[in-house]
């Protein structure tokens, strides 16, 4: 069954039919010097900085008396009155230019992967991996940081333990729904407490059900993701939800896809899980972690 008013039938998120159709702004790598008005404020200016701010991307907007308001990169701009969504800036091929990443850092050009550290990024399965892989791949084949995925975290003090964290074998976890007073929360706490682990180890995790929910809804061309019922499996219902076929592990696993494809740069993902990544990189790039 579709849902209404979304459009969404059985097909495939990235076909032509459904992109012709999808209510999301045109994307567009901000640049500078572009005059942008924000929708919901009125302000109008030129863009005039691209940074981060508490692990959230922000353009700077200077208006004609000089003074300068920030705005999280992605949807709810206009230029020359056409509703935008601003992506990271484009690739350069001016000789010497920087080239922008996926997560917006300069890409290191004629990369080589680094050998593998014996550090760690730990997620929750392999969604989790791929969408973590897709955005900062490029910043963790710098640091020669490999993602493993955990397919669930029920297990992880004894996980941990048997990794033997200490100095230079560090491990950075991603954990879905990690929220005060959850079950998520709870072995977290036990896994902190494992031998070898505090200073070593840092657990972190977003506040969505699932990693699904960190892309933004922008992104898919939807005004909100669907609320799946107590009972019901939450990838399957979610797929259901959104008109496509949904009946087998094959099923959602295609769904997934079609909404990683909708994933072009770290401005199509929540800053809630923004953040938190980059905390982890940070913690295993640090000079005194190896």
């Amino acid at each position: 069954m579709n849902t209404p008013g979304w459009g969404w039938g059985p097909q495939d998120l990235g076909s032509p039919e459904v992109s012709r159709r999808s209510p999301a702004a045109r994307g567009l790598p901000v640049e500078s010097g572009m005059v942008l008005e924000d929708v919901e404020s009125g302000w109008v200016g030129a863009v005039v900085s691209v940074e981060v701010v508490g692990g959230m991307r922000v353009v700077g907007l200077e208006d004609r008396h000089g003074r300068v308001k920030a705005f999280p990169l992605g949807p709810g701009f206009l230029l020359d009155g056409e509703p935008v969504r601003l992506t990271p800036p484009a690739p350069r091929s001016v000789p010497g230019g920087p080239r922008i990443t996926r997560s917006g850092s300069v890409a290191v050009e004629n990369l080589r992967a680094s050998v593998a550290k014996e550090s760690r990024v730990w997620v929750e399965g392999y969604h989790d991996a791929e969408l973590v892989a897709k955005v900062w791949g490029h910043d963790l084949a710098v640091e020669g940081i490999v993602v493993e995925p955990l397919h669930g975290i029920d297990d992880l003090p004894a996980a941990i333990a048997e990794f033997h964290p200490g100095p230079g074998r560090r491990l950075g976890i991603l954990v879905d729904h990690l929220v005060s007073g959850s079950k998520e929360s709870r072995i977290a706490d036990r896994a902190l407490s494992v031998p070898g682990a505090r200073g070593n180890v840092q657990i972190l995790g977003h506040p969505y059900v699932d990693i699904w929910q960190a892309v933004k809804p922008a992104a898919l061309g939807i005004p909100a993701w669907p609320v799946i019922p107590r009972g019901v499996d939450w990838k399957t219902g979610m797929a259901k939800a959104l008109g496509m076929p949904h009946r087998t592990p094959q099923d959602v696993g295609r769904a997934w896809q079609a909404i990683l494809a909708r994933v072009d740069s770290y401005s199509d993902l929540e800053p809630a899980l923004l953040g938190r990544v980059e905390e982890l990189i940070d913690f295993l790039t640090a000079p005194d972690g190896y």
